[in-house]
């Protein structure tokens, strides 16, 4: 998530102060990425560093106001004509937490998936019912509709991303199955003699040709 890039996008309808700027991005997404007022001057610090924002003045109430310069309007126009890249995806805690189950001394990693799918379904049905509540926002045409309208995509990218979870997870199960099933019925391979190596046969002597001459000497 990009808070640098969210917060010039805020800034570009106007002049801003740090709190305004925190109510306003959890308003658009619904609260999903709280921010605290401390992360929000870090950033404004560092865009005021790189010249994408400058201090305007301030408000009545004393409050420090920051707007958006033109580097700062490139590269927000930049930030939204390109794709997100997805060539590096950040670290996913569930996926790694499965792959260091796998074999873990006395972890079943069946119950891993069975408590990580009741988990995903219950927050399926909550982002199902926040979404409900978020379209007949929009249908209701608030004064709010845009940040309602924003705050539907999110719910909906969200509810998609727990159905693709609960897929994985089955498909996870349904590997593990498989796997079990054609490791019981693999031949067992024979077992060697501890601290010796599979004796080969022993050689037996070879028996005299049947037209074979005697042996000079013998009686």
């Amino acid at each position: 998530m990009s808070i640098r890039h969210g917060l010039l996008a805020l800034l570009e309808r106007g002049p801003r102060y740090g709190s305004q700027l925190r109510t306003e991005f959890e308003s658009r997404t619904g609260s999903t990425w709280p921010l605290n007022v401390g992360q929000v001057y870090t950033t404004l610090s560092r865009l005021e560093r790189d010249g994408m924002v400058a201090q305007g003045g301030e408000d009545a109430a004393g409050h420090t106001l920051y707007t958006i310069t033109d580097s700062g309007r490139a590269e927000l126009r930049t930030w939204f004509e390109n794709p997100v890249d997805r060539t590096s995806p950040a670290r996913d805690e569930l996926a790694i937490k499965l792959a260091m189950a796998v074999g873990a001394p006395g972890v079943d990693i069946r119950d891993v998936i069975q408590s990580q799918r009741r988990h995903t379904v219950k927050a399926m049905q909550d982002y199902t019912r926040l979404k409900a509540q978020a379209l007949a926002a929009v249908e209701s045409s608030s004064a709010r509709e845009r940040d309602d309208v924003a705050w539907l995509l999110v719910l909906e990218q969200l509810i998609f991303q727990t159905e693709a979870e609960a897929r994985w997870l089955d498909h996870c199960e349904s590997r593990l199955i498989r796997l079990s099933a054609t490791a019981a019925n693999a031949p067992a391979a024979p077992a060697a003699r501890p601290g010796t190596e599979e004796a080969a046969p022993a050689a037996r002597p070879a028996a005299p040709a049947p037209d074979a001459p005697p042996v000079a000497g013998a009686r």
